[in-house]
């Protein structure tokens, strides 16, 4: 089975011992929650650092299951209730009702309960509560050991024991451990007492937990001021700096306050911009105080920068051993591998230097605050926008979305990079010049407003024009995922109107990749609701048959692969079985083929449920005539609630799964140096604020 953890685990440098355990120096020992499959060694564990001597249990699945009784307790061993598929109730994975499953259910991580961040002078930051140690030997260590217990006395767990049954319990722990350190909870891994403990690092991620890097600093005495500032909430008292126009190097840990400026760091002459990342019209209760780091220069015509984002609660590494950033800005030399700490505390950012040699130096850019003024530049692209659809963000009207569908399928006909299949017809391939980045959108599921957010952001539209990039987007455009919307197809027609007029003004440079909601079949359905028979109906409500019978060819003329040299993208997965680039440029004849193309989803380490393998990868990329470290990208299965991207998804080396249509906003993949480097944007209500617009700008 996969490991969703391999090659993603770090060890944990600075350590203590307490009780003969090595645990993480900024640990406090009543944080410490430990779990992990039966057998793993928990309640020896457990009597080994003097821990509660009685196992609890919390249910995953239940509200407020943070407040339960069982953690009052701490350290202390937890059995965890687990949501699985078709059980109402959540089960351990050593229950009867579990274990009695064949096939074994598959996990649903969804329906586990987040518990709050807590925000405020009085609200309890609950993720902080706890640090979950999750003790996970590999599988054939745990059968073993449980083996070794049999002879000590009856354990009903282990009742028909075999390799296979401790092979599904470890992947589960494993998926559960990696959610709950997506969703912002506080854990890391251990395989034995005596193996080190090991963080997530998962993407070469930036954000690093405080706790698993440096000791927590010794509480200030009430008498000091810098005791009342620890009182209401500043956890690592810092002096705070007001930064000017003099360039100023950095002393010591230092605060920096959110006050909608950005700033220079000068790391030895390599030069960062930080600016606030400001929203636009969100209320100001939901406004989240992240920044953003990125190149001092703006984006222009002819390629797209990337940026990293340090979240509220963020610490972030910045240096050339963050192969994140590194990817992102190639720092030279002189910056150093840890140069610096980064700490979001509440939007105030803690700045700690940690090479001396070369020092961090500050200064401040512009003295204009960004909340308070909308810049220019994102202004005018707003208003290209607007000018590009033709005025406002709304539905067509029946004859011109009948004329603009037409235009476009006339287009397909003769799409440019396409090849013809033996029939003379468009094939089901695109070939892409390998010069020319990507910008990769994933399943937009009638998230109007991310659709706009990807246009606004980045100088998309101005590469577009330029024929700097290519944008490509992997089908499912339509049909709502969001719980109350998936019967409002209005969302859908206007996202397909906004693609449509994309094709038509940007022809060799915009692809639109066919999914398994491009299509009317009544079969297609989510949650019960038959989402392609609503969207024909509607479409005939609102347009006409004509219309109708338009779209159902340009769904046929879709493509269903797009290729260059350093990447494959398709909406779902490859093949289950050979296909040839022939076979996929004539698509229409094998309808399997485009099934799978469009509905295959990544088998799980914790399911017996089929799926595709890192072999069929292998496969289809060879059959394409391409290298190994070609990356195959794809959509249709989010499974990461927490972010739009999953990068090496199912621990495959170039594997990559995108989802563009969280209400939190998208996620897309640029290339940057011939690196995949993945962006994610804040939501923002655009189709309201393009509407909205007043020309000309204001000044």
């Amino acid at each position: 089975m996969n490991d969703p953890l391999k090659k993603i685990l770090s060890p944990i440098k600075e350590l203590q011992n307490i009780r003969g355990i090595a645990l993480p120096i900024g640990l406090e020992f009543l944080q410490l929650v430990i779990t992990g499959p039966p057998g793993a060694g928990k309640s020896y564990y457990i009597n080994q650092i003097g821990g509660w001597p009685n196992e609890g249990y919390i249910d995953l699945t239940q509200n407020n299951w943070w407040k339960n009784q069982s953690l009052v307790y701490r350290p202390r061993e937890i059995h965890l209730g687990l949501p699985f598929a078709g059980m109402a109730e959540a089960l351990t994975v050593f229950d009867k009702d579990y274990l009695d499953c064949q096939p074994r259910p598959a996990l649903e991580p969804s329906r586990i309960k987040i518990p709050p961040a807590g925000s405020g002078l009085f609200a309890t930051n609950w993720r902080d509560r706890y640090i979950f140690e999750f003790l996970i030997p590999d599988p054939e260590v745990v059968l073993s050991q449980r083996q070794a217990r049999q002879s000590q006395g009856y354990f009903p767990v282990d009742d028909n024991l075999s390799l296979e049954m401790v092979e599904q319990q470890v992947a589960i722990y494993r998926e559960v451990a990696l959610y709950m350190h997506r969703a912002g909870i506080h854990v890391y891994i251990r395989k034995g007492l005596n193996n080190p403990p090991m963080r997530i690092n998962e993407h070469n991620a930036t954000n690093v937990p405080p706790w698993a890097i440096i000791a927590r600093p010794t509480r200030p005495s009430l008498k000091t001021l810098a005791g009342w500032k620890w009182l209401v909430g500043l956890r690592t008292p810092a002096a705070w700096l007001t930064l000017s126009n003099e360039i100023r190097r950095l002393q010591g840990s230092s605060r920096i306050a959110h006050d909608g400026k950005a700033f220079d760091m000068l790391l030895g002459e390599y030069r960062l911009r930080f600016s606030p990342e400001i929203t636009l019209g969100v209320s100001k209760k939901a406004v989240k105080k992240n920044w953003l780091i990125h190149l001092p220069e703006d984006c222009h015509a002819t390629a797209m920068n990337g940026f990293a984002r340090i979240r509220v609660g963020d610490t972030v590494d910045i240096g050339r051993a963050s192969k994140e950033l590194d990817e992102i800005f190639h720092f030279p030399k002189d910056v150093g591998k840890r140069h610096l700490t980064v700490t979001n505390h509440r939007g105030d950012l803690v700045l700690t230097p940690l090479d001396e040699i070369h020092g961090v130096r500050l200064v401040r850019r512009e003295n204009f605050d960004l909340r308070e003024r909308l810049p220019a530049v994102r202004y005018n692209t707003l208003v290209k926008i607007k000018k590009l659809f033709g005025g406002a963000i709304s539905l067509l009207p029946p004859s011109t979305a009948l004329e603009l569908l037409r235009s476009v399928n006339t287009l397909l006909e003769n799409e440019p990079y396409r090849i013809q299949d033996q029939d003379g017809r468009p094939g089901g391939l695109i070939e892409l010049p390998a010069l020319t980045p990507p910008v990769i959108v994933g399943d937009l599921h009638a998230q109007v407003d991310n659709l706009l957010k990807i246009l606004s952001e980045n100088c998309l539209l101005d590469c577009l024009a330029s024929n700097a990039v290519k944008l490509i987007i992997l089908g499912d455009a339509v049909h709502s995922e969001i719980a109350g919307e998936m019967e409002n197809m209005d969302s859908s027609i206007l996202m397909m109107d906004l693609i449509l007029r994309l094709k038509l003004q940007f022809p060799a440079n915009v692809f639109y990749i066919r999914g398994n909601h491009d299509s009317f079949d009544p079969q297609l359905s989510k949650g019960g609701i038959s989402q392609g028979l609503l969207m024909r109906n509607r479409l005939l409500e609102l347009r006409d048959s004509d219309y109708v019978q338009a779209m159902e060819r340009f769904y046929d003329l879709l493509p269903y692969v797009a290729l260059s040299t350093s990447y494959i993208v398709c909406h779902a997965g490859p093949p289950r079985t050979a296909a040839s680039r022939e076979d996929i440029i004539n698509i229409r004849r094998y309808p399997e083929l485009a099934h799978d193309l469009t509905t295959s989803r990544l088998q799980l380490a914790n399911t017996l449920a089929s799926g595709y393998t890192k072999g069929d990868i292998k496969r289809f990329r060879t059959a394409l005539g391409l290298g190994k470290g070609a990356r195959f990208i794809v959509g249709h299965t989010p499974l990461d609630p927490f972010g739009s991207f999953w990068k090496k998804a199912g621990t495959i080396k170039g594997h990559h799964i995108l989802y563009s249509a969280h209400k939190e906003g998208p996620g897309i993949f640029i290339v940057i140096n011939n690196k995949f480097v993945p962006l994610s944007y804040p939501a923002e209500p655009l189709t309201k604020i393009i509407n909205r617009l007043r020309l000309p700008y204001p000044r």
